[in-house]
């Protein structure tokens, strides 16, 4: 095979390999950290110095810094984080990205294999589904230190190009030309993390004079590059999405396109402080550590500079993207298909879909409770309540659509799948009692049409039926909130007050009808109401029982709702919510 073509299989599979390996450990490290990545994440609704902490750890288990920037601005278009909020989270995902050149910087050809074989192993023998996560973690960090060692194999022939040598002299002497080359090569690969590795191998070679290549101060304009163009990712992920979200991305192109920027202008003093604070030695020994070193104390520099800054950047962001964010209708409000992939930020997504379902419903079972008892029925009112069902089941098809790809996406662990499984099964019944309140709107409007109408009494007593219901929904819902199992206990227990309570309703509608207080001709719509509310009932008590079995809403943090900007949620209007008389 021609020997350049042969460098480039060479360096691309030894990329492939590399990639791979970091996003398998990426997997194995959150199903590892399982519900630990929760802690993690709750600094993300703090104060701006716990925001840019949570960054730089969450990204150190993502692996990717463009991975931790796509859920925030999930998050953020979801008015699940303030926009000052996700700019002190970007900043510390600048910082958590460096952790990975700074491992690659460690010299451990001589135990790749073993460390292979031994991730291997406990990966392949062991059962427990936690340590297996962690037997991956090592094999897959093995693999990524592998490709490596192949792509610094392949690349040894470039040391003696003339070519290649008369580049990298080009690119020590104009900054300018270092930083597109290394934009062009993160927006080609998707992953800084991989650029600066392979930029970490390059500068290792050794030239004719056996020095590195490249040299320091040719390498930090590359890496400059690097850092601008990973913002490119959250750019896309932006697409789409809310104004906060867009300017959550800007934001973080901003902060890395300054930085470069500066540091451009102070590459021959940056060089020297990172060669005074790293090891001292041979070039093509140390140079590795010394680009390591550069990346960190670049992000780390401008993460000091920005971190007060934050409403200054806010300012910027808000005056490049004006306006207020418009509130969504007829969809979902939080779900957010490009961070399926990541387990409990998915979770708590669905979990806040739940909530703000679980409102929406309990609004429409007051709704169609006051068919029965308000005085007078408006044209308008039917419609209204079909129309809010309507939404409500939208909304839980997409949830059970999120769900399954949650499932087919293969990343859950065991106990999240489980959990995941049970929010599902709240999801479901959720939408069964909307079905059931469209069913007994639909009855009404049957009993209008018709022209006759439910006594006093009748109507007082499904009114009673219908408030012992709403309880239970209330009961069962903070059940599964808040994992308060004595709210399940409380929704058991009502549920033998419904049964008590239809039997008592059936016994007194008879007993009108042969008094001549009430139309006989009723009786078959009378039943099919008390069925649906005992069906609602039926509904709730399962909600329970998922609470019982543990299933409970994933949350972040406490009391941070009442920070956020503005409202993203789609709540039901009071027109709306105005039902027949």
């Amino acid at each position: 095979m021609n020997e350049n073509v042969q460098t480039i299989f060479g360096l691309l599979g030894g990329l492939a390999l590399f990639l791979f390996g970091m996003n398998s450990m990426s997997d194995a490290l959150q199903k590892a950290a399982g519900e630990k990545m929760k802690s993690v994440l709750a600094f993300l609704t703090k104060n701006p110095l716990m925001g840019a902490l949570a960054g730089a750890l969450v990204t150190a288990v993502l692996q990717s810094s463009s991975a931790t920037t796509v859920m925030v601005i999930g998050f953020v278009s979801a008015g699940l984080m303030t926009l000052p909020q996700a700019i002190s989270v970007i900043f510390g995902a600048n910082i958590g990205t460096t952790m990975t050149a700074q491992l690659m910087a460690f010299k451990i050809t001589d135990f790749i294999y073993p460390i292979i074989f031994v991730g291997f192993i406990i990966f392949f023998v062991l059962k427990n589904e936690k340590i297996k996560s962690i037997g991956m973690v090592i094999f897959s960090f093995g693999l990524l230190f592998e490709g490596i060692e192949i792509m610094g194999s392949v690349m040894k022939p470039l040391a003696n190009s003339a070519v290649f040598i008369n580049l990298m002299g080009k690119v020590a002497d104009i900054p300018v030309l270092g930083i597109a080359l290394g934009t062009v090569m993160t927006l080609v690969v998707q992953s800084s993390s991989a650029t600066i590795a392979v930029l970490q191998n390059f500068a290792s070679q050794a030239g004719a004079d056996g020095a590195s290549v490249m040299g320091l101060a040719g390498a930090i304009p590359i890496l400059l590059g690097d850092n601008i163009g990973t913002t490119i990712t959250a750019l896309i992920a932006s697409i789409g999405q809310s104004k906060n979200a867009k300017r959550t991305a800007i934001a973080h192109s901003i902060f890395n396109i300054s930085g470069s920027i500066i540091f451009a202008c102070i590459i021959p003093w940056f060089s020297k402080f990172v060669q005074f604070i790293s090891p001292k030695g041979n070039e093509v020994d140390v140079i590795s550590r010394q680009i390591a070193n550069a990346h960190t104390t670049f992000n780390v520099v401008c993460t000091i500079i920005w971190l007060p800054l934050i409403p200054i950047m806010v300012k910027i962001v808000k005056f490049i993207i004006r306006g207020d964010d418009t509130v969504k209708k007829h969809t979902t409000s939080f779900l957010d298909d490009k961070i399926i992939g990541q387990a409990v930020p998915s979770m708590y997504l669905i979990s806040e879909e739940l909530d703000n379902l679980s409102d929406m419903t309990s609004s429409v079972i007051n709704s169609t409770k006051s068919i029965f008892t308000n005085k007078k029925m408006k044209n308008k009112s039917l419609p209204d309540l079909q129309h809010n069902i309507k939404i409500i089941l939208d909304i839980n098809d997409r949830i059970s659509d999120y769900i399954s790809k949650m499932f087919s996406n293969g990343k859950l662990s065991e106990n999240q799948a489980d959990k995941t499984a049970g929010l599902l099964y709240v999801s479901e019944n959720i939408g069964r009692i909307a079905q059931r309140c469209s069913e007994i709107a639909e009855t009404a409007e049957k009993v209008k049409l018709s022209g006759k109408k439910f006594s006093k009494d009748a109507i007082t007593e499904l009114n009673s039926y219908f408030t012992v219901t709403e309880e239970l929904f209330n009961s069962g819902i903070i059940s599964v909130r808040d994992g308060d199992l004595k709210a399940a206990q409380s929704v058991f227990e009502g549920k033998s007050r419904i049964r008590e309570l239809e039997k008592d309703m059936n016994k007194a509608h008879l007993k009108r009808i042969k008094n001549k207080s009430c139309d006989s001709s009723l009786t078959g719509y009378y039943s099919k109401i008390l069925y649906c509310i005992d069906r609602i009932a039926d509904n709730c008590v399962s909600i329970a029982e998922e609470a019982q079995d543990g299933t409970v809403f994933t949350t972040l943090a406490e009391n941070y709702k009442g920070e956020l900007e503005s409202e993203s949620s789609y709540n039901l209007s009071n027109d709306n919510l105005k039902v027949l008389a």
